[in-house]
C-alpha cells in the first residue's frame, strides 16, 4: 500500500515531482557551466572560482529569506518572478561570456561577479517548494517518508547527471550554452511547478485575515535545533570526505580513482535512501536521526583505516548508506515543527545548513589535510555527525523520561 508506486499514483504526484526535477536539473548543470563560461570569457581560473562562490554563497545564504516568500506569497506569485529574474540573469551571463578567446578580449571580473550574485540571489527554492507541496499530497506520514526518500534520491541523481550534461554539452558548443541551458531548465520546471493543481499553504500575503498573534508568529518556524544540526553536521562530513577522497587517491598514485570513490558514496546515499523510506519506522524521527548520525560517523572514522582505493570506495559506500536517511529524517522533522504556512522556510533552513557545511567542510579539510595524518584528518571528519548524535540524543530521552 505505502510503495513508491503508490507515491507516484497519488493524484498529480508524478507531474509537480516531473516539474519539479526539470528545474531541480538546472542546478546540476549552473555550476559547472558558470565556471567554464567564467573561464572562458576571462581566461582566469581565479575569476571563475570567484564568481562561482559568489553565486553560491548568495544563493545558499538568501536561501531561506525566498522560501519565506514563496511560504507568504505562494508559487505563482514568489517562485515565477525569482525563476524570470534568475533565468534573464543567466542568459545575459551567457551573452557576456559567449566567444571571447582570452585575456584582453573578454569581460571584466567585476561585471561576471556582479551577475553571479544577482542570479544566486534569486535562485527559485524548488526543493523545499517540492518538499512542501509533498506534505500536502501526502497527509499519512509513512507515505510522506517514503515521498522524501525518493525525492532526495532523485535530487541526488540530478547533481551527478547535470555536470556529465554540461561535458556533453560543451563537446558541441561553447561553455556558455551550458548557462543558456540551466536557465531554460529552470524556467519551464518551476513554471511548470506552480502551475500544479497541489495546493499550497500560503501565509499573510495571502490576502486571508487571521488574529494579531497568527499573524505575527505563525510563519516563524521553530523546533529547527535538531534537523538543522543534523544537516549542517552531514554538510560538513560530506564536504570533509570529497577532499579527502582526492588526497587519499593522490597518496595511492591512483588520482583517477577518486571519481569511482566519490561514485560509490552517491550509489551508496542512493540504496540507503530507497530503502529507508520502504520501512514502516516505529521510534520517532528524532532520536532516529542522532543515531543515523551516529552510525555516519562510525563510518567515516572507520574509512580512515582502508589500506587502499578499493577499501575506501567500500567504506564510502558504507558511509553512503546514512547520508539520505539522515536528510530525509531531518526534512521529515523539519516539516513536522514548521507551521503549515512556514514549511518550505523549514526545508530551506535545513537545505542551507547542509550546503553552508558542506562548503565549510572543504575548507577545514583544506587546511589540515597537509598538516595531519590522513587517518586523524577522517577522525576529524567524523566528529560533527557524533557531536550531533551526542548533543540530541540525551535531550530526547529525557524528554520521554518525564
Amino acid at each position: 500500500m505505502h510503495s513508491y508506486a503508490a507515491v507516484l499514483r497519488t493524484p498529480h504526484a508524478l507531474s509537480t515531482f516531473g516539474a519539479a526535477l526539470l528545474g531541480r536539473l538546472s542546478y546540476g548543470t549552473v555550476s559547472l557551466s558558470l565556471a567554464l563560461s567564467a573561464k572562458n570569457a576571462s581566461g582566469s581560473l581565479a575569476v571563475a572560482g570567484t564568481a562561482l562562490a559568489l553565486f553560491g554563497a548568495t544563493s545558499v545564504v538568501l536561501s531561506p529569506v525566498r522560501a519565506a516568500l514563496v511560504d507568504r506569497y505562494g508559487p505563482r506569485r514568489a517562485l515565477v518572478p525569482m525563476a524570470v529574474v534568475y533565468a534573464a540573469l543567466l542568459t545575459v551571463f551567457a551573452l557576456v561570456t559567449r566567444d571571447h578567446p582570452g585575456p584582453g578580449a573578454g569581460t571584466s571580473a567585476v561585471t561576471l561577479g556582479a551577475l553571479a550574485v544577482c542570479a544566486g540571489a534569486c535562485t527559485p527554492p524548488l526543493g523545499p517548494t517540492m518538499r512542501t507541496l509533498w506534505s500536502q499530497l501526502m497527509p499519512d506520514r509513512r507515505m510522506l517518508q517514503r515521498a522524501y526518500s525518493l525525492d532526495g534520491v532523485a535530487e541526488e541523481l540530478l547533481l551527478v547527471a547535470g555536470p556529465l550534461l554540461v561535458g556533453v554539452l560543451v563537446a558541441y558548443a561553447e561553455p556558455a550554452a551550458g548557462v543558456a541551458v540551466s536557465a531554460a531548465l529552470v524556467l519551464v520546471g518551476t513554471v511548470a511547478l506552480a502551475l500544479s493543481p497541489v495546493p499550497f499553504p500560503v501565509g499573510r500575503g495571502s490576502g486571508r485575515r487571521g488574529s494579531a498573534r497568527d499573524r505575527t508568529t505563525r510563519t516563524r518556524p521553530r523546533g529547527l535545533g535538531q534537523p538543522v544540526l543534523a544537516a549542517a553536521g552531514v554538510g560538513l562530513c560530506l564536504g570533509g570526505l570529497d577532499l579527502l577522497a582526492i588526497a587519499f587517491t593522490e597518496r595511492q598514485h591512483q588520482p583517477g580513482a577518486v571519481a569511482w570513490v566519490l561514485a560509490a558514496l552517491s550509489a551508496g546515499s542512493a540504496v540507503g535512501g530507497l530503502t529507508y523510506g520502504a520501512v514502516s519506522w516505529r521510534s520517532a524521527a528524532r532520536p532516529r536521526l542522532a543515531l543515523i548520525c551516529a552510525a555516519l560517523g562510525v563510518a567515516l572514522a572507520a574509512a580512515g583505516l582502508a589500506p587502499n582505493v578499493y577499501a575506501l570506495g567500500a567504506a564510502a559506500a558504507v558511509a553512503g548508506l546514512f547520508v539520505a536517511p539522515a536528510l530525509t529524517t531531518a526534512y521529515l522533522i523539519a516539516d513536522e515543527a514548521a507551521a503549515p504556512d512556514a514549511r518550505t522556510q523549514a526545508g530551506a533552513w535545513v537545505n542551507t545548513a547542509l550546503n553552508a557545511g558542506i562548503s565549510g567542510g572543504t575548507a577545514l579539510v583544506g587546511v589540515l589535510v597537509g598538516t595531519l595524518p590522513l587517518f586523524l584528518c577522517f577522525v576529524l571528519v567524523a566528529v560533527p555527525a557524533l557531536v550531533c548524535a551526542a548533543v540530541t540524543l540525551p535531550g530526547e530521552n529525557h524528554r520521554k523520561r518525564h
